[in-house]
């Protein structure tokens, strides 16, 4: 039911709660993490590995939607279920717009909870890896010259080599020397392939990019 490096935290100021709730979680097997403020969650290292996070909407100092704010802007991926006893509509969609797994009402059943966990965690290991999957895609474009950056992003507009060359002002044989390269440095044999991976590293495509803003794009 769970990835086993996964980790859930709880985040409540009530410690009733939070015994209640860890008592709940480990009976489902789930490694569990208690925080009475969303300050002290956040001066706490970042979870390496899928999580997710259960925290009560109002509490002394930051709230739950503070919270989740400040994750956002710090580019986190916990993955967040909010309790709350005072929730109400705008503040339940605002939650879900930002990303939020789900909105849970107290009182709250006990398997609600424990498959909105299921869901988070699943989701948060699914960001993990593609996440993954981009930063190795971008590793493998790092390897490309400036030159085989260009053809690279001309090629998959679907320009046949030719097409290439009078583009960029080289010859068609340059250009399938480049071809050749670029596909055996990226590791992929077709054009379909090259897009595949390009899209993964979330490179524009349909456009021209210059070294420097090849740069910006890490």
């Amino acid at each position: 039911m769970i990835t086993p490096a996964g980790m859930v935290f709880v985040i409540d100021d009530d410690a009733p709660v939070r015994k209640s709730l860890k008592r709940l979680l480990g009976s489902a097997d789930y490694q569990v993490e208690l925080f009475e403020s969303a300050a002290d969650f956040l001066a706490h290292p970042p979870f390496q590995g899928p999580s997710c996070v259960i925290v009560d909407v109002r509490m002394p100092g930051l709230s739950g939607i503070d919270l989740q704010k400040t994750l956002v802007q710090r580019r986190r991926q916990e993955q967040l279920v909010f309790l709350t006893g005072h929730g109400d509509v705008p503040m339940c969609a605002q939650a879900m717009k930002a990303g939020a797994v789900d909105f849970l009402p107290k009182p709250f059943k006990s398997r609600n909870l424990l498959d909105c966990v299921e869901r988070a965690l699943a989701r948060s290991n699914e960001q993990r890896r593609q996440a993954a999957e981009k930063n190795n895609a971008r590793g493998l474009l790092d390897l490309l010259t400036p030159r085989e950056f260009e053809v690279m992003q001309l090629l998959t507009t679907g320009m046949l080599n030719k097409q290439v060359g009078g583009e960029l002002g080289i010859t068609e044989k340059t250009v399938k020397c480049h071809r050749g390269q670029l596909m055996h440095k990226l590791g992929v044999t077709s054009i379909a392939e090259l897009i595949g991976l390009v899209q993964k590293a979330e490179v524009p495509l349909m456009s021209l990019v210059s070294d420097q803003s090849r740069i910006a794009i890490r």
